[in-house]
């Protein structure tokens, strides 16, 4: 089964989306056959790439138009769900960049078989630890810390690699219906919009695999053949 989540790295719904479907994803019987792909999708892609990033608590305030208290009470409330799922939210640290060398680094760890766990740590990196993931020191360290090669990950940040696979995940987002991020789409059949409930991820899987048992016989009538029980032709 194949599980397409689109996502942004500085999306803090996103993060909690995520944890929520590995806890789904602990109790599933079938979760070894379970395929993930992580798809891009920016949420800023306005912001200069040479740019410094902006504090997360500021932008938020500003583009809300609220004030700082506002904003951290607001903030507060994603800050707990995040802690009943492990989380560590630090919004006073973050800051708010242009992700798209993170993205391009994804798909490069996906095709050695560590898109999940460097994006569990760009996701940490960003959230918990206050770090750019914009800067491509950054992202060359956090990358051979999940176990890819230092050499092999500065060539790619250097080039204009998976560029391309970028703008065309946020195109295909698009042309399936996605209004916002994260946005999960299971065996290309059934979708969950947003950081849902633990049950409704539950739910899903159970439904998405049942479903890609199912056959669907086109015919009315059956043809010739030969009995499965009895053996007989």
């Amino acid at each position: 089964m194949k599980i397409e989540i689109w996502s942004d790295i500085v999306c803090p719904f996103c993060y909690i989306g995520k944890k929520r479907l590995e806890q789904a994803l602990a109790s599933f019987p079938h979760r070894d056959e379970v395929e993930i792909i992580w798809k891009s999708y920016q949420l800023h892609p306005q912001f200069p790439q040479d740019a410094a990033g902006i504090p997360a608590v500021e932008y938020i305030k500003n583009a809300k138009g609220l004030t700082k208290e506002e904003t951290l009470g607001m903030m507060q409330q994603v800050q707990s769900i995040g802690k009943s799922l492990e989380i560590d939210f630090d919004f006073e640290k973050s800051l708010i960049v242009n992700t798209l060398n993170g993205h391009r680094l994804i798909h490069f760890a996906q095709e050695h078989s560590l898109g999940n766990i460097l994006k569990e740590r760009l996701l940490k990196a960003h959230f918990s630890e206050g770090v750019d993931v914009n800067d491509t020191n950054i992202l060359v360290n956090l990358a051979t810390e999940v176990g890819m090669d230092k050499k092999e990950v500065q060539e790619m940040l250097h080039s204009d690699r998976f560029t391309y696979e970028v703008t065309q995940d946020i195109q295909e987002g698009v042309n399936l219906g996605l209004r916002g991020v994260p946005f999960f789409v299971f065996n290309q059949k059934f979708g969950i919009a947003g950081a849902q409930p633990l049950e409704m991820f539950e739910q899903t899987l159970r439904q998405a695999y049942e479903d890609a048992k199912t056959v669907i016989i086109m015919n009315d009538n059956e043809g010739p053949s030969c009995d499965s029980e009895t053996g007989n032709c």
